[in-house]
């Protein structure tokens, strides 16, 4: 006898679970379906897990640099095999609490594989394929997420090339890394095994690191890794692994030139594509192009009338907090309620290696192909007291404004824990704040966040700290 439901989610990472929750809140009896662990991706092996990591070896970092403080350690050392088991304790912590969650909202959770049998019936399978429960609902929510993109020429295979999920649980710390790809997750690693002692290589197909970021951000961070000592290769592609004893040669391609470089493993982080395959959605008619279901982004409604998708399976930008956001609006348009549509312009990206990288809105380079006049404004947090205080004097921030009309148009950062400063600018442009709005806010002092003010200042040729 199938169980039924208003709301069936499929899927309970930060876009699943947050739309079961709300769903529960507006009075709908709801249901959720999960076939790993609650949480899904990003609380289990992915945003939560990595940051646990990175969070590591800021940490050997710090004490690597003590003496710069006047703080004598010695006979410190990294141990691999405790940073990855903090690392899995802190996103098994994460995940309970989402059983809890769950608990408290009175939500049903299924554990198992949803695969839609009809539009009106989801099956949940267990890791036999065999159907343990059947689910009907009024509406479904397919919220399944992403997984690690492969290379035609180039498969994961969990022992040559690994991805991401494979690299946050190695047994050994290896000595030699290659990571191909140098968007969040390769530049992530890149900083956690670069730290701690691995020789890393970073291949890059464009020409500069993070290359969605600003060209000024990637070229920051190109120089600042290669300080740190990594061997930085964009314009760059993999052509061939292949195994050699206990580890691979990888053949790097720049332009016409060939290398062969050693390592004992590769890291593909090349993007990530929709969890599209194996759950129906051909035999329902839920259309879908390149790893990515067809929404309506003001419902979220697929092609199916009552089946609608949210978070990475419905496209990029591939960040758990626009997913979560597309799960709020879609249950409250469910509701008949009238929430404020996404603006996916301005939804933060933020880059968690060291320095930290974080961006809202335009590019300058998308700024001028759009058509604006623009005002840029540049403070370096060598000019900065507090950063210099830290001992964090690399990076900057950068901002874009309108000539014209005085808007806001991009927030562009590197630097130490910037992550935390972005959400000035994305609420600044959500009220269409102006860049002199910003100047006269007063701005606390010392602190990291008033190099906001100051390059809005830049900007507008007020800036007092820069001598120019």
């Amino acid at each position: 006898m199938a169980k039924e439901f208003d709301v069936c989610v499929i899927g309970s990472g930060p876009g699943g679970y947050v739309a079961a929750i709300r769903a529960s809140q507006l009075g709908f009896n709801t249901a959720i379906i999960e076939k790993r662990h609650l949480g899904g991706v990003c609380l289990n092996i992915g945003c939560i897990p990595t940051k646990a990591l990175l969070r590591s070896a800021e940490v050997f970092e710090s004490i690597e640099h003590a003496g710069d403080y006047g703080v004598n350690v010695d006979g410190f050392s990294a141990d691999f095999d405790g940073m990855i088991d903090r690392s899995r304790n802190v996103a098994n912590k994460m995940s309970k609490g989402v059983q809890f969650l769950m608990k408290a909202n009175k939500i049903d959770v299924f554990e198992g594989k949803g695969v839609f049998a009809s539009k009106e019936q989801v099956n949940v399978l267990d890791d036999d394929e065999e159907v343990v429960e059947e689910i009907k609902a009024d509406n479904f929510i397919i919220a399944t997420g992403a997984s690690p993109r492969e290379l035609p020429n180039l498969p994961i295979d969990g022992e040559m090339i690994i991805d991401s999920e494979r690299a946050m649980q190695l047994e050994e710390q290896p000595d030699k890394m290659v990571i191909i790809g140098a968007g969040a997750i390769g530049v992530e690693f890149a900083y956690f095994y670069n730290t701690i002692g691995t020789d890393v290589t970073i291949v890059e197909l464009q020409d500069s690191l993070v290359p969605v970021e600003d060209k000024d951000i990637g070229k920051e961070l190109g120089k600042i890794y290669k300080k740190k000592g990594m061997d930085i290769r964009t314009g760059s592609t993999v052509d061939n692994v292949e195994k050699d004893g206990d580890g691979v040669k990888v053949t790097i391609k720049t332009g016409d030139d060939e290398e062969v470089v050693e390592a004992d493993v590769v890291l593909s982080a090349v993007g990530v594509a929709g969890n599209v395959e194996g759950i129906g959605l051909d035999d329902i008619g839920v259309e879908y192009e390149k790893g990515a279901i067809q929404v309506d982004k003001e419902t979220y409604q697929t092609s199916v009338e009552n089946i609608y998708a949210i978070g990475d399976v419905a496209g990029g930008p591939w960040l758990a907090h626009k997913a979560s956001h597309e799960g709020i609006v879609c249950v409250e348009k469910l509701a008949g309620e009238d929430p404020q549509m996404i603006n996916y312009n301005n939804i933060p990206g933020c880059t968690y290696c060291e320095p930290q990288i974080a961006s809202v809105g335009y590019t300058e380079e998308q700024a001028k192909e759009e058509g604006y006049d623009i005002k840029v404004g540049k403070f370096p947090f060598s000019a900065s007291g507090k950063a210099t205080g830290l001992g964090h004097e690399e990076g900057f921030v950068k901002v874009v404004f309108d000539e014209k009309y005085g808007e806001w148009l991009g927030c562009h950062m590197i630097g130490s824990h910037v992550t935390e400063l972005i959400a000035e600018a994305v609420v600044a442009r959500d009220l269409e704040t102006t860049g002199h709005e910003i100047i006269s806010a007063v701005h606390p002092h010392p602190t990291m966040s008033e190099a906001v003010m100051e390059a809005v200042a830049e900007a507008y040729g007020e800036g007092v700290h820069l001598g120019s």
